[in-house]
């Protein structure tokens, strides 16, 4: 039994608040109006010396206006039966309402170890109020107030009783690639036809996905984290604080990742938009890729793929190392390539090449191009050696290092390019004197 802990209820009960408590870090966007929390969101705790892992869920509610009602309910029902225990949140300010009691129904049917959990009992006043929570027929009621802390240790007490002692991050040491672009652009379309089930609610309404949302895939032998994320927009059509946050936490994503996959729409094209989030990939040194989805629903001819590919190369100056693939999520066409292609960046990205081959390649494009000299002086690069960096930095030993120009610098990336395979990947060149 894995020890999951999934945290369900009704909207606006506190979920969110709480996980991020337990997860000690502000992972779940927290807001007042309900139906902020839509996809599964998983986070790692440990209380008492054992690890567990804790899945956020949306507010399961039904005959509301929400379009994404249905969509939130299979979420829920997902948790439920992956976890080993459940967390049932209510509020103390609201009291028994007839949707917590239909829903304690649905709860009983999975037939796992239930707790109840009276948020809000922020006074000895409201944690009174927290028994008639007990006519739902469940034996454990915990009054607690997630915002404060009060109360959290005694129900995590109970919950660690029931688990295992050795349990992992699952996340720990696993490549992390990020899905990133524009709303709409049909990123959570690509995860969830990748993993072959709704991880992640789809719709034709922008900004669907809220959160940042993590899984763990395996292809081909190789495990990785996909993280599907909230589309980007400009900061002047940001409408609310939850937009706000589901920005922040898709930079966030993108920082904490090793490869980004941009997904750019291909009846749009690429925009400024793009160029900003592609941008903010390469300042944080990630590998890139981008990925023009929805290639089926263009009017081709012979020369469209080369025609667009082109533009878009042009459109990125000198980041055109990018490798750019076309797709189609909803036919399934080179999706695999597509995850392919970021695995073998991702390895890029770490890859140590020798000394010895690197002076041997280096030094002769050198010798055929050598940097051109300044007010007189000739310029003599004698050594290059890769440094012990996290991503591949260059070091090349000079007699001038301070008249290299970026020209040649340029011409020296590309070189080592050529020569060897980092496609997708920033690298830097540093000029020492030797």
């Amino acid at each position: 039994m894995s020890n999951i802990v999934a945290i369900v209820g009704r909207p606006n009960v506190g979920k969110s608040t709480f996980f991020n408590r337990l997860v000690e870090k502000k992972q779940a966007i927290m807001d007042n109006e309900s139906g902020v929390t839509r996809d599964r969101q998983y986070g790692e705790a440990q209380w008492n010396g054992k690890k567990f892992t804790v899945i956020d869920t949306g507010g399961y509610v039904t005959g509301s206006e929400d379009v994404f009602e249905s969509e939130i309910r299979k979420q829920v029902l997902e948790a439920l039966n992956e976890a080993a225990v459940i967390l049932f949140m209510v509020d103390c300010h609201t009291g028994l309402t007839g949707l917590d009691k239909d829903f304690a129904r649905i709860v009983r049917e999975v037939n796992k170890p239930v707790f109840v959990v009276a948020n809000k009992a922020d006074s000895l006043e409201k944690s009174y109020t927290a028994g008639e929570f007990y006519a739902m027929g469940f034996d454990e009621v915990f009054p607690i107030s997630s915002a404060s802390g009060s109360g959290t240790g005694e129900i995590l007490d109970e919950v660690v009783k029931i688990l295992e002692s050795d349990h992992e991050d699952p996340y720990e040491g696993i490549p992390r690639i990020a899905i990133l672009g524009r709303p709409n652009a049909g990123k959570s379309s690509f995860l969830n036809a990748l993993v072959g089930r709704e991880r992640t609610i789809v719709t034709d309404i922008a900004g669907t996905t809220r959160d940042s949302i993590n899984t763990h895939y395996k292809l081909y032998g190789k495990d990785f984290i996909l993280t599907d994320t909230a589309g980007l927009r400009k900061k002047t059509k940001l409408k609310d604080d939850i937009e706000f946050y589901s920005t922040i936490r898709a930079i966030q994503a993108l920082q904490d990742s090793d490869v980004c996959i941009v997904v750019i729409d291909a009846e749009r094209g690429f925009e400024a938009q793009d160029m900003q989030i592609i941008s903010l990939a390469h300042k944080y040194k990630k590998g890139i890729m981008i990925m023009v989805n929805k290639w089926d629903l263009i009017e081709k001819d012979g020369k469209t793929h080369d025609k667009f590919k082109k533009e878009i190369q042009e459109k990125l100056g000198p980041l055109n190392y990018i490798p750019i693939i076309f797709t189609s999520v909803i036919q399934k066409q080179r999706i695999f390539q597509a995850i392919e292609m970021a695995m073998k960046i991702c390895e890029s990205r770490h890859e140590k090449v020798t000394t010895s081959a690197l002076n041997e390649v280096m030094l002769k494009e050198i010798e055929k191009y050598p940097p051109p000299a300044l007010k007189g002086k000739h310029i003599k690069i004698k050594y290059i050696t890769q440094l012990p960096t996290y991503t591949p930095c260059f070091a090349f030993f000079c007699n001038l290092p301070q008249y290299i120009k970026t020209p040649y610098e340029r011409f020296l990336e590309n070189r080592l390019r050529e020569n060897f395979d980092f496609e997708g990947v920033p690298i830097k060149l540093v000029f020492r004197k030797k």
